[in-house]
């Protein structure tokens, strides 16, 4: 699946030779790949075989040991992708909609607060604090942010982590719909989700 979206850009990422330790532990060494728009990439292994730390290189927040990271295709790579992390990194006290019009003006105002929380089944939640949310609404709230960054590429940690099966389907949908205006997605995932990968790496066994 490729082509070109709605996306001012639409990178590509290649990996090259990369290695990635925490301490003095080396979990990912030489590994290699590229994906560009349309893609999904699964990113599968045991907990420890480095998935988190990968995509948290990707993202910029871990400096790899060697090899290199790059993003093509970007004027500023830094505003090209957005990662959502396994924790949900909510206020409970705030509620939903005040969490999505936050995260909108911290985006820079794209992203449509109203359509983003029908597509995630969160209008009847609108305005609940997030302290009383489900599990799996609170995971929703959280993949909101995806919807209004309005970035090409997303690094997901877990994605359908407490999802249930509607949950899982919501979730589907939005990357089918998100590859197919030209985003690329690189996600860790434990069971597959509703989406066909373009590919699947697995971490933490020889290749």
């Amino acid at each position: 699946m490729s082509g070109r979206g709605p996306f001012q850009d639409t990178p590509s990422i290649r990996v090259e030779a990369l290695t990635l330790a925490r301490g003095e532990r080396v979990l990912i060494e030489g590994l290699s790949f590229s994906a560009g728009a349309g893609d999904y990439v699964e990113l599968r292994g045991a907990n420890g075989a480095g998935k988190t730390t990968l995509l948290r290189a990707l993202a910029g927040f871990v400096r790899p040991r060697s090899g290199a990271i790059a993003i093509a295709g970007a004027e500023e790579p830094a505003l090209a992708l957005h990662y959502v992390g396994h924790l949900n990194g909510l206020k409970g006290a705030a509620s939903v909609r005040a969490h999505a019009h936050y995260w909108r003006a911290l985006f820079g105002g794209r992203g449509d607060s109203d359509a983003a929380l029908a597509a995630l089944g969160l209008s009847g939640q609108a305005d609940l604090p997030a302290r009383v949310l489900s599990q799996g609404q609170a995971r929703r709230l959280a993949l909101l942010r995806l919807l209004l960054a309005q970035r090409a590429i997303w690094l997901l940690d877990e994605p359908a982590a407490a999802l249930d099966a509607q949950g899982r389907t919501l979730l589907g949908a939005l990357m089918q719909k998100h590859r197919a205006a030209g985003g690329l997605i690189i996600a860790t995932v434990h069971e597959a989700l509703d989406a066909a990968p373009t590919q699947t790496l697995t971490l933490g066994r020889a290749a």
